[in-house]
């Protein structure tokens, strides 16, 4: 099919999650913000994960592309300009894989751009900081928050020791990063819980949706769950289960990345 000079789109592009409630809350929050900010383009949804593409479609019937399928379809119906903005938190194996997916369109439209991940530049922790300050409780001198990030394989897992320095670094006292798949450990940031004499800690995902791992690893109630390991350690224990896809500066920042990419600009 011929492309249209007229047809523009932005493909939103997340993991995915199969909890309906978060995914209302985190992911179609974020893409209205997106159709509010752009109402002149054609606004697109994919998933990366095909093992949630694939629940949601034999559970409930839902059809969700992933990017290839997404951008395949854009194609043959001629648009000519798409901008693909991720939801991810940071540029690791999930964003490199969207980089590579995207590449193979390269040439099939006028203008294809891809945007960032939420933690890409020093500015962004900056801002994620102030937005996520607003966000967490008060602390007393012994009490902490605990922000539960995905973590990776990935060198970019080094995004998450990042943040913890960041929120120090801006004078956010007794708020710690931890992850369930790389580094910070749990182990490491009980050891920061100890040295500075932390009795209460509220647990929080550091993910957009508050999906299976703020559900089960970090609040659920078996031996392995953050809130259990916590507990046997002696530490007073709540959760607060929100994805960062719910809080309007998290939105925001995303929506700056978009702009950026719109404008050329390295974010």
């Amino acid at each position: 099919m011929e492309r249209d000079s007229k047809k523009k789109a932005i493909l939103v592009v997340s993991f995915g999650t199969s909890y309906a409630d978060t995914r209302k809350v985190t992911i179609e929050a974020c893409e209205g913000k997106v159709v509010e900010t752009f109402p002149q383009y054609d606004v697109r949804r994919a998933f990366t994960s095909e093992v949630i593409i694939n629940k949601l479609k034999q559970r409930d019937n839902i059809s969700i592309d992933n990017p290839t399928e997404a951008l395949e379809k854009l194609k043959n119906e001629g648009f000519s300009e798409v901008y693909i903005q991720p939801l991810h938190v940071i540029n690791g194996s999930e964003y490199d894989d969207i980089v590579r997916e995207a590449h193979a369109f390269k040439g099939e439209f006028d203008k294809l751009v891809l945007g960032r991940p939420l933690l890409t530049s020093i500015d962004d922790y900056r801002k994620v900081v102030e937005a996520l300050a607003e966000q967490v409780p008060k602390r007393g001198e012994r009490e902490a928050v605990v922000l539960m990030g995905h973590g990776s394989h990935h060198d970019a897992n080094a995004a998450y020791a990042c943040l913890d320095y960041v929120f120090e670094d801006e004078g956010e006292k007794n708020i710690f990063v931890g992850t369930v798949e790389g580094f910070p450990e749990i182990d490491t940031v009980i050891k920061k819980l100890e040295k500075n004499n932390i009795e209460k800690v509220t647990l929080m995902p550091l993910m957009l949706v508050a999906g299976d791992h703020a559900q089960n690893d970090m609040a659920g109630d078996e031996d392995d769950s953050w809130k259990v390991i916590l507990k046997g350690k002696g530490y007073e224990v709540e959760t607060i289960i929100r994805g960062l896809g719910e809080f309007p500066k998290i939105q925001d920042l995303y929506i700056e990345h978009l702009e950026a990419a719109m404008e050329g600009k390295a974010c």
